[in-house]
Formats: C-alpha cells, sequence, structure tokens
C-alpha cells in the first residue's frame, strides 16, 4: 500500500459535493481519482479548499493551508503552481494539468518546473501537442480522464428515444452558436426537437462568478429561443444528469479550443448517446466519426447530421449500439492503476 496526497488549490469543494450539486470535471476528477486509488489499497489524502478534516469512501480530506502529510510515495498536484513545490520530499511529484499546456510558460510555474522537474499528466493526445517542447519537466505522460461506473454500467433502453437533444457543459464552450445553429438550421429540420440545456455558472465556484455575466448574456439568449425547442434547465447534480442521459438522445456540441478531454462527450459515449461535433481542440478524441456520431465542421453539415441523429431510428440505433459497444472500456479504476503505476 502507497501513501498518496492529491493537492488542489482552486474552487472550495469537498467529498459531498457532487451529491449536491454539479461540479466541473477537473474538480470532478480529483474525486474520483482519489477514491479509486483508494479502491485500490492505497492510502490516499485529498488537501483541498474544504472546510474541515473529513474521510469518505476511504479518502481523507484535509484543508490545503493545514500542514501535510509528514512523507508520501506519490504526490499529484493539481493544476496550481504554489503547489507543485508543496512536498519536495515526496517519493515522487506529478503534475496533473487540465487546460492547454500554454500557461506552462508563465514564470511562476517555470521556476517551480524547473526546480522540481515533475512528471506532467496530460489527458490526451491532442492535450499533449499543446505543450510546448523546451518546457522543463521529467516524463510527459498521458492519462485519459476516467468515466465513471455508472456511467460505463448503466443499463440503458435500444428504444428510439424522443427527440430531445442535451448540452451538459460550460456556457462559454460555444452555446451561443449551438442555441443559433439550433434555431437556424436545426430546429426547420426537426421541428418537434428539444435542445436541453444543463449549463450555469454555479458549476464553477468562484470561477462561475466572475464569469458570471457573460454566461448570462448567453443563457438569456437561449431562454429567448424557446419557440425554438430551446429549453433552458440550469446546471443540475450528477445524479439527475445521469437520469437525464438515460432519455437523450443526442449531444450536439462544437468543441473548444480550451478544453483538453470533455467528461460530457466522454459519459454521453458511455450512455450509446450519439454525438456530433466539430474537429475543435480535443473533441474529435471522443467519438469515432461515421461509428458513433459525426464530424461536421461545416455549420450546415453539423445541422443535418444532428437533425439526422432526431428523425431517423434506424441512424439513431447503430449509432446508439456502436457508442455502447466500444466508449465504455477506461473508467476511473483504469486512469487510477495508470497513475499507480507512477509511484515508485
Amino acid at each position: 500500500m502507497a501513501k498518496i496526497v492529491l493537492a488542489d488549490d482552486g474552487i472550495a469543494f469537498d467529498a459531498y459535493t457532487l451529491d449536491k450539486q454539479a461540479l466541473g470535471g477537473a474538480e470532478t476528477a480529483v474525486i474520483s481519482l482519489a477514491e479509486s486509488m483508494a479502491a485500490l489499497g492505497h492510502d490516499v489524502t485529498i488537501c483541498n479548499r474544504c472546510e474541515a478534516p473529513h474521510s469518505r469512501n476511504g479518502v481523507n480530506w484535509q484543508p490545503v493551508d493545514q500542514e501535510f502529510p509528514a512523507e508520501v510515495d506519490l504526490y499529484i498536484a493539481n493544476r496550481g503552481d504554489k503547489l507543485i513545490t508543496k512536498m519536495p520530499h515526496a517519493g515522487r511529484t506529478v503534475f496533473w494539468i487540465h487546460n492547454p499546456a500554454g500557461f506552462l510558460r508563465k514564470w511562476r510555474f517555470l521556476w517551480r518546473l524547473m526546480w522540481v522537474r515533475p512528471a506532467i499528466v496530460f489527458s490526451g493526445a491532442h492535450h499533449l501537442s499543446t505543450m510546448p517542447g523546451w518546457i522543463p519537466c521529467g516524463e510527459k505522460i498521458i492519462v485519459p480522464l476516467g468515466i465513471e461506473d455508472k456511467f460505463l454500467t448503466a443499463r440503458v433502453s435500444h428504444e428510439p428515444r424522443v427527440k430531445k437533444a442535451i448540452f451538459a457543459s460550460n456556457p462559454l464552450r460555444s452555446l451561443d452558436w449551438l442555441v443559433d445553429v439550433w434555431a437556424e438550421r436545426i430546429h426547420p429540420l426537426a421541428p418537434e426537437a428539444e435542445l436541453h440545456i444543463f449549463a450555469g455558472p454555479q458549476t464553477y465556484g468562484s470561477t462561475g462568478d466572475r464569469k458570471a455575466q457573460k454566461m448570462k448574456a448567453i443563457l438569456d439568449h437561449a431562454q429567448s429561443l424557446a419557440h425554438c425547442g430551446v429549453v433552458l434547465r440550469g446546471p443540475v447534480p450528477k445524479a439527475q444528469l445521469f437520469d437525464e442521459m438515460q432519455q437523450a438522445r443526442v449531444m450536439p456540441y462544437r468543441g473548444d479550443v480550451g478544453e483538453t478531454f470533455c467528461l460530457a462527450l466522454g459519459e454521453a459515449q458511455a450512455m450509446g448517446i450519439p454525438c456530433v461535433i466539430q474537429d475543435v481542440g480535443c473533441v474529435s478524441e471522443r467519438i469515432v466519426d461515421g461509428i458513433t456520431g459525426f464530424v461536421a465542421n461545416d455549420d450546415d453539415v453539423f445541422a443535418r447530421k444532428t437533425a439526422d441523429i432526431l428523425n431517423d431510428d434506424t441512424l439513431w440505433l447503430s449509432l446508439h449500439q456502436a457508442a455502447l459497444a466500444s466508449q465504455r472500456n477506461w473508467g476511473w479504476k483504469e486512469a487510477a492503476k495508470a497513475f499507480a503505476n507512477l509511484i515508485p
């Protein structure tokens, strides 16, 4: 059994947050990885902005401003520059990043990377490609984010679903574009269909607060398109989103240059939901083009492919079954084993 510390100094969350509200992908990843490594038999502690020490699902939690455990085999610093140097005597330090890696050029990261030379963990080939080659570090390692077991093992119906599309990402990630494409190009082709939007600043804590006005403008615009079948639902806890996904027929999503994995697409595919995307950022890594969904870089083609999935039961079933067959092979257990391989 190894002793592992996973540290995060971003927004506040704890072991119970996911039960009560939506949470961003990076924060969800911290909880999921820690619990999965604990399930492998390791002694795992999360140091973050939780209010007080507590334990759940085999993981110990403590506030990040308290003294860290004295000795650890593996220290995983999540995102924050100040965390990189926090445990100089760890058996091994790993820096886990979730944004395109150009930010590592900043001096506050550079000097710490030069000193510690941690391995840097990326979530995919596209993510790794954003890393400037001269950045000082140890190994560059790809470990895709895991998909939660409940998505990988869910029993889903093969009966054609109602004509409901779903959006469950950050509103700043091209939702304004999507609702316009929906109203102008998809709705005329599938007038009975609805686009349900599960999004809002509440998901992103203080970061969401800073960007709330931008998000509000986009969400207000989406709400103004109710006559075109756009339904604003707001962010919901993971359990409710899981239930909604069991009823969703398609996930249309453009992608975003700032995204490095897209858990929403990964979860949708694991639930057998065909996805229509554009080749922006990492999202083409999440689907198999023509098999589990479509890459459609032209807006008209994007609209037609989305409408085809909404209208054609035979096409939907083919994509749905292919997604279930091919997109359920990498969960947090596999990701945890990959991280465990980094233990010295």
